[in-house]
C-alpha cells in the first residue's frame, strides 16, 4: 500500500517493543469536578537501558510532582510536550525502579468523553483506545499490561473500578485486578448509582456477584439486561469452554458515551440506551441489540482482554473474533437463518458502502492518522466475516481446536493476526498464506459466475466457472487472487434439491467445478449462507430469481433471490423503465407461506433500502439519482400492497401477539411480520391503520411502527405531540422522538425538520446520543440528505464542525454520511464538495476530523 506523506501517520511496520517492562499499577484518585488529583505508582524494568522512557499524556494533565525511586530527577533531563512526558536514560536506574506522578486532571470540562469526565454528575472513565493518557502519563499503548490496583476517594457513594473489591468505607474504596491488562481496559466509576443484583455460579462451583447499575430510578428497567448477561456466561462456557475469572462482574449505564459500549476488565461501562428497557419504552430491535451488546461486552473478556491485541493495527483480532461469538450468541437464542440475513445487510448497508468509497481499507490497516477512526464496520463486520470463513475452511472440529490453541498459547498475551492465523495452521494443517489477504487488502470481491451445460457428458454435467476481480481501493490498485469459500447447491426443475450444499474453494483469478450426473440441467443456488463476503455476479432472469425465491431450501439464499427479483426491479423503475410483475406475484406468494417463519417472511418483505439501490447502481457505474430511486421505491411498495392488501390485511390481524408484551424471540417474530403488513397497507389506506394501532398498541415497538407511518402520510403531529407528552422526560425515548421526524420525513422536507428540531432547547447536542439520533437521522433519508440543492450537506457540515469543538470523535465518525459524494450528479458532487472544503478549511479542525474530511475529498478529485 502506498504510504500517505504524512507527519501523524502512524504504520504498523514501525512497530517496537516498549523498552520498559511494567510490572504493577497503583493508582490514586481524590476526585473532584474541576480538580481531581491522580497518583500513580509505576513499577518498571528496563529492557534496554539506553533507551529514555517516554510516557504518553495529554495537554490537559498537569504534571505537579515527579519521582523516581522517591528522589526528584534532573529538571533537564525531563521534557514535555502536548502529547508526551519523556524522562532521560541518564535518568533511570539500569534496574527495577518506582516512578511516581502527581497530577491534576479536570474532568468537569472534559466534553470529549475521552478518559475521565462526567455525565450528570456521575464520573466515569472511557479509555479506549487512547483515552488513559488524558488521566495520568503512562505508557498508553495495548501491549504494556500489569495488574492494577486502585483507590478512590470521594463523597459518592458507590466507587467501582476494574477487578475484585479490597475495601469499601465511607468515602474510598481500594480495587484490585490480578489479571494484566493495558491501560485502554481501565475503568472507574464514582456516582449516585442502585444496583440490579443477581448471582452467577461458574461450572467449576466458583460464585460470581453481578451488577448492573443505573440511576436511581431506572433500576425497572435494567432486567433484562441482567437476564442478557446471564445466558452470556453460561453460553461461553458451554460453546466455547471460558468461565469468567473475578469474583464479580458490574456493569454501569451512563447517559454520555461516545461509543454503545466498553469491556473493561470486570466493569463494562455501556451507553444507558444499551441496558435499559422496557416494553414502553424499548421496540424488539433494541431488546434484541441489548442481549447481543451485553454478550459481546462479556465475550472480550477473552477475546480482548485476557488476550489482547498487539497494537491498534491489530484492532480486528479481539474486535472481528468477538463479533463473530455474538452473532452466534444471537443466532442460538434467536433464529439462526434470520441473525445470518440481518448480519448480511447490515454488511451490505455499511461496509460494503465503506469498501467502495474513498474511507476504504483493509481489516487490518497499515496505517493510520487517528485511531478513532478505525472503528470501522471493516474492522468490525468484515472482520467477523473473515472469522467465519475461516470456520467454513477448516470445519467445526477444526474451529474449535483452534481456538482452544489460541486460548492456551496466548492467555495473558498482546497478539497479532500472524499469532491467530498461525493457531489454525498448527491445529489443522492448513496454509493460511493466501487467507491472510483477507486481512490485507482492502475492497470487496466481485465474483463472476458462470454455466454450462453438457447433457451428454458424464449423464448430464454442469459446469461452473468462477472468476474474481477486487477492484482499486485507494493506495491498493493491484489485488491478487483471494481463497473464497463459495457454498453451491443444485435444484431439479420440478423444485427438488439434487446436490446438498457443498463447498467450493477458489484459490485462482478464474476456477471450474463440476457436477456430474445430473440427469436434467438443475438451477443453481450459489453463495448459500452468503459463504463469502463477495458480490456475485450472474446472468439470471427474473424468472430464475423467483424459482429460488419459491424453491431454496436454504433460508439466505431464498432471501436472497427475492432480494435481486426487487433490486431488479427497483433499478429498471429508478431509470424509468418498467419493471416489477414478476417481484410482486412471487412475493404474494411467499408471505402467504404460512410455513416459512414469520421474521422471515417480514425480512422478505422488506424492499432493498434508497442507499443500497444507490450503492448497486454505482457498482455497475451508473450515477444515481436518489430522488428517481425514492420514487421507484415508493411505487413498487405501492403496487405490492395494491395487489395483495387481502393477504396483508390478513397477517395484520393475524399476527398480533396477545397478553402482556414480551421480547421473546417467537413473539417478535410475530410483531415484525405484522409491522411489515402494515407498512405496505400503509401505502393505500392513508395511515389509518396507524393511528388506531398507536393509539392502543401497548408497547413501543408498534407505536414506533405506526408513528413511522403516519409521518410518512403526513398525519403524524398529534401522534409525535402525544409522544412527547408522555415521554419528554425520558431521554432514551425523547432521541427516538427526534431521529423519526427526519428519517421518515418527505425528502424535501428533511432539511427543514432537521432545522427545526436542532433549534429546540431540548436539543442537547453535547449529547452524543442526541447528536446521533438528529444528524444519523438525516443521514438515514438518503434523497433528504443528497437534496440537489445541497441543504443536507450544508446542515450536517455546519453540525460537524460545531460538534469537533467538543468532540472530534463523534464529529469524525458522523463525518461518514459524506463518504459516498463522488458517486453523484455533478451538482450534488460540487454542493458536497463545497460542504467538505469548508470543514477542512474550519480553524482548529482536529486530527480525528480532518482525516476523514481530507481522504474523502482527495477521493473526489482523484475520480475528477
Amino acid at each position: 500500500m502506498t504510504q500517505p506523506n504524512n507527519p501523524d501517520t502512524r504504520y504498523l511496520a514501525d512497530y517496537q517493543p516498549f523498552p520498559f517492562i511494567l510490572e504493577e499499577t497503583r493508582l490514586d484518585f481524590d476526585l473532584a469536578p474541576d480538580a481531581t488529583r491522580v497518583r500513580a505508582n509505576l513499577k518498571m524494568r528496563p529492557r534496554d537501558a539506553t533507551k529514555d522512557l517516554v510516557l504518553d499524556g495529554g495537554s490537559a494533565v498537569e504534571l505537579l510532582s515527579l519521582h523516581i525511586d522517591g528522589k526528584v530527577p534532573d529538571p533537564a533531563l525531563v521534557a514535555r510536550d502536548d502529547e508526551t512526558l519523556t524522562i532521560a536514560a541518564a535518568a533511570l536506574p539500569d534496574a527495577p525502579f518506582s516512578l511516581t506522578t502527581e497530577v491534576r486532571i479536570d474532568p468537569s470540562s472534559n466534553t470529549a468523553f475521552e478518559g475521565l469526565y462526567l455525565s450528570g454528575g456521575m464520573f466515569c472513565t472511557q479509555c479506549e483506545a487512547e483515552g488513559f493518557r488524558h488521566i495520568t502519563f503512562y505508557p498508553d499503548r495495548p501491549d504494556v499490561m500489569a495488574p492494577f490496583r486502585v483507590t478512590i476517594r470521594s463523597e459518592k457513594p458507590i466507587l467501582l473500578s476494574n477487578g475484585n473489591p479490597v475495601s469499601v468505607g465511607d468515602g474510598v474504596a481500594e480495587w484490585h485486578d490480578p489479571w494484566p491488562k493495558p491501560a485502554y481496559l481501565f475503568a472507574l466509576v464514582a456516582g449516585d448509582l442502585v444496583a440490579v443484583r443477581d448471582v452467577f455460579t461458574t461450572r467449576s462451583g466458583r460464585r460470581v456477584d453481578l451488577n448492573v447499575w443505573v440511576r436511581p430510578g431506572d433500576q425497572d428497567r435494567a432486567g433484562f439486561a441482567m437476564e442478557s448477561l446471564i445466558k452470556s456466561m453460561k453460553w461461553d462456557e458451554d460453546v466455547y469452554g471460558r468461565e469468567y475469572d473475578l469474583d464479580v462482574f458490574n456493569i454501569v449505564a451512563v447517559d454520555d458515551f461516545n461509543m454503545g459500549a466498553m469491556e473493561n476488565k470486570g466493569l463494562n461501562i455501556f451507553n444507558s440506551k444499551l441496558v435499559l428497557a422496557s416494553p414502553e419504552t424499548a421496540t424488539d430491535a433494541d431488546y434484541e441489540r441489548i442481549e447481543s451488546v451485553i454478550a459481546h461486552e462479556y465475550f472480550h473478556n477473552w477475546t480482548g482482554n485476557r488476550i489482547t491485541c498487539r497494537d491498534w493495527f491489530q484492532l480486528c483480532l479481539k474486535e472481528g473474533l468477538t463479533v463473530f461469538r455474538d452473532q452466534q450468541f444471537t443466532s442460538d437464542m434467536r433464529s439462526a437463518p434470520v441473525k445470518r440475513i440481518e448480519d448480511v445487510r447490515a454488511l451490505r448497508a455499511r461496509q460494503f458502502r465503506e469498501d467502495q468509497g474513498p474511507l476504504a481499507h483493509p481489516v487490518r490497516p497499515d496505517n493510520y492518522q487517528e485511531i478513532n477512526n478505525f472503528y470501522t464496520a471493516t474492522v468490525y463486520e468484515k472482520g467477523a466475516e473473515v472469522i467465519g470463513m475461516l470456520k467454513r475452511l477448516v470445519g467445526d472440529d477444526g474451529y474449535a481446536r483452534a481456538l482452544d490453541l489460541y486460548f492456551e498459547r496466548h492467555d495473558g498475551e498482546a497478539a497479532t493476526i500472524e499469532d491467530w492465523l498461525k493457531v489454525f495452521e498448527d491445529a489443522t494443517g492448513r496454509d493460511l498464506t493466501q487467507f491472510k489477504r483477507w486481512y490485507t487488502d482492502a475492497g470487496t470481491p466481485h465474483l463472476t459466475m458462470a454455466e454450462d451445460w453438457d447433457e451428454a457428458a458424464s449423464g448430464g454435467q454442469l459446469t461452473l466457472t468462477f472468476s474474481q476481480r477486487t477492484p482499486p481501493t485507494p493506495g491498493q490498485d493491484d489485488k491478487p487472487p483471494r481463497v473464497i469459500p463459495v457454498a453451491v447447491g443444485l435444484i431439479g426443475p420440478n423444485g427438488d434439491e439434487v446436490q446438498a450444499t457443498r463447498m467450493l474453494e477458489m484459490t485462482e483469478a478464474q476456477q471450474s467445478f463440476s457436477f456430474d450426473g445430473l440427469g436434467a440441467r438443475p438451477v443453481v443456488s450459489a453463495l448459500r449462507g452468503f459463504s463469502a463476503p463477495v458480490v456475485l455476479d450472474r446472468n439470471i432472469d427474473d424468472a430464475t430469481r423467483a424459482f429460488l425465491l419459491a424453491h431454496d431450501t436454504d433460508p439466505f439464499a431464498r432471501w436472497e433471490a427475492g432480494r435481486d427479483l426487487a433490486m431488479s426491479a427497483l433499478i429498471s423503475l429508478s431509470q424509468g423503465q418498467a419493471a416489477g410483475a414478476d417481484y410482486i406475484d412471487a412475493i404474494g406468494r411467499l408471505a402467504a407461506d404460512d410455513g416459512a417463519d414469520p421474521a422471515f417472511r417480514a425480512l422478505c418483505l422488506m424492499l432493498p433500502g434508497d442507499e443500497e439501490i444507490a450503492t448497486r447502481l454505482a457498482a455497475e457505474g451508473v450515477t444515481p439519482d436518489p430522488d428517481a430511486i425514492h420514487s421507484a421505491r415508493d411505487d413498487l411498495a405501492r403496487r405490492v400492497a395494491d395487489a395483495h392488501a387481502d393477504l396483508l390485511s390478513d397477517l395484520y390481524d393475524s399476527m398480533a401477539v396477545s397478553g402482556a408484551y414480551s421480547p421473546d424471540a417467537r413473539s417478535a417474530e410475530r410483531r415484525s411480520l405484522r409491522i411489515a403488513a402494515l407498512g405496505l397497507l400503509n401505502r393505500i389506506d392513508r395511515g389509518d391503520r396507524a393511528e388506531v394501532l398507536f393509539g392502543t398498541a401497548g408497547n413501543m415497538t408498534e407505536r414506533m411502527a405506526a408513528l413511522i407511518c403516519l409521518i410518512r402520510r403526513g398525519r403524524g403531529q398529534a401522534a409525535l405531540e402525544a409522544l412527547h407528552d408522555q415521554f419528554d422526560d425520558n431521554r432514551l425515548v425523547m432521541d427516538k422522538w427526534f431521529s423519526v421526524q427526519v428519517m421518515a420525513a418527505d425528502p424535501a422536507q428533511a432539511s427543514g425538520i432537521a432545522q427545526r428540531l436542532a433549534a429546540r432547547n431540548d436539543f442537547d447536542w453535547k449529547n452524543p446520543n442526541r447528536f446521533r439520533a438528529l444528524l444519523g437521522g438525516l443521514a438515514g433519508n438518503h434523497a433528504g440528505f443528497h437534496a440537489a440543492d445541497g441543504s443536507g450537506y450544508d446542515f450536517t457540515a455546519d453540525w460537524l464542525m460545531r460538534m469537533d469543538k467538543v468532540n472530534p470523535q463523534i464529529a469524525a465518525r458522523m463525518s461518514t454520511a459524506f463518504e459516498t459524494w463522488p458517486r453523484y450528479d455533478a451538482e450534488r458532487r460540487e454542493n458536497a464538495r463545497a460542504a467538505l472544503q469548508r470543514m477542512a478549511a474550519m480553524d482548529g479542525i482536529s486530527r480525528n476530523l480532518r482525516e476523514m474530511v481530507s481522504r474523502m475529498i482527495a477521493a473526489g478529485e482523484a475520480r475528477s
